[in-house]
């Protein structure tokens, strides 16, 4: 059994990357972590991996997604993919849930704040990942579990007090 959280390097994916490890180590099972680079530098922009007037340099970008992981999670795998277009929402999703699908998923965890709503945005792409029936999904909504006081092993990864909604 593994867990697998899709990591585009926003809070929320931080944010379940913190989850999956919590629940990995109580139930003792491995967390991998899952990206997806398209080579266009219109999406490394909207993503926040390059600034305005940077360069798109696709190496360095997965090196700070990797170095990122690796931070809050240092025994995670993590594996990614590089793609040539810059496909819509739900092709990208497509090459996310392929990527998820690959590392044998017992449960997902997908940052986002957008799936499960009673509307939802046809721009998610959590919405496409969560809605493959072959693993359980988790999705974090908060930073911080909003039903727990403290969980120690990652108090100051909780206790930005930065809040996304």
């Amino acid at each position: 059994m593994t867990f697998v959280v899709p990591f585009d390097g926003s809070v929320l994916a931080e944010a379940a990357l913190v989850r999956a490890i919590e629940y990995g180590d109580a139930l003792d099972e491995d967390v991998t972590v899952v990206s997806v680079i398209p080579e266009r530098t219109r999406y490394a922009r909207e993503k926040g991996w390059i600034g305005e007037d940077e360069e798109y340099d696709i190496p360095a970008v997965v090196d700070r997604l990797r170095d990122q992981v690796r931070s809050i999670a240092p025994d995670a795998t993590f594996a990614y993919e590089r793609i040539r277009e810059f496909p819509p929402e739900s092709q990208l999703a497509d090459h996310i849930e392929r990527l998820v699908l690959e590392h044998d998923p017992s449960v997902v965890f997908l940052g986002s704040d957008n799936v499960g709503r009673v509307v939802t945005p046809l721009t998610s792409v959590g919405v496409h990942v969560a809605a493959d029936e072959a693993y359980d999904v988790l999705i974090v909504r908060h930073r911080h579990p909003p039903k727990l006081e403290a969980i120690d092993q990652h108090a100051d990864f909780y206790d930005d007090t930065d809040s996304v909604s």
